[in-house]
């Protein structure tokens, strides 16, 4: 799988890029990622990549020019060939105004072998990229970050979990949270007791009927509490509850 991020600040990747089941993904191959510096790409001797707003208004507004020369001249497609750079690649905006993230989402997304990442910044990216260039915009929540890196870092983790070989044992990305539209039960591990508060019973019984059923109702239960909009919980009960 490809990601292309489009960034300011391309030094933010640097690390988080290294380190985990990315980094492993990354340096094996299964993964790839590119960072691109939109100021590469603006003209002029101050590389500006932001103006005033149109109508007027507080703050800058990131300009279209260079977000377009970045994506076209580093993916390899001209101006006049933006309908089939869009057919080939998803083309995402990160922003505060996109559709927000979820785990159907980023289902979808893990299909797509290549995933264009372009961060905002300032009070936003003038509206022609994201009606010309952009096959998607999103949002991972309601509130505001300073910029769309964090955000990008995100989603490329969350897609990225879902490609074949990254995630060494794939049988647990079915049983976390969101997998069936439910919060994950509780997890423990040794000791079974510390500090007077004890494992319950049923997880050290070895009766896996037992276990499944506990599981199920502390997940229900757990998002019934935290969560009760998720679709595991639409129809009532989940099956086998």
């Amino acid at each position: 799988m490809r990601f292309d991020v489009y960034t300011i600040f391309p030094g933010f990747f640097e690390s988080p890029l290294r380190e985990g089941l990315l980094g492993k993904a990354i340096r094996s191959g299964i993964v790839e990622v590119g960072v691109h510096d939109i100021r590469d790409y603006a003209p002029g001797r101050h590389r500006q990549v932001d103006d005033a707003p149109f109508g007027g208004g507080p703050g800058m507004v990131m300009k279209p020019e260079p977000i377009f020369e970045a994506l076209t001249r580093t993916l390899g497609y001209g101006l006049d060939e933006l309908d089939k750079l869009k057919r080939e690649v998803r083309v995402i905006l990160l922003t505060p105004r996109g559709e927000r993230l979820d785990q159907r989402k980023v289902a979808i997304l893990s299909g797509h072998p290549h995933l264009a990442l372009i961060c905002g910044r300032y009070e936003g990216v003038d509206e022609r990229v994201r009606e010309h260039l952009c096959t998607d915009a999103l949002s991972i929540g309601d509130y505001v970050l300073a910029g769309g890196e964090l955000a990008a870092l995100v989603l490329i983790e969350a897609v990225s979990r879902l490609v074949p070989g990254v995630v060494g044992n794939e049988e647990s990305l079915s049983d976390e949270s969101f997998s069936g539209g439910l919060l994950e039960y509780p997890q423990y591990t040794r000791p079974a007791e510390y500090l007077g508060w004890k494992v319950p019973e049923v997880l050290l019984s070895g009766d896996h009927a037992a276990v499944r059923e506990w599981r199920l109702r502390e997940a229900v239960e757990w998002t019934k509490k935290m969560r009760p909009e998720l679709p595991g919980l639409a129809d009532g009960e989940p099956d086998g509850f």
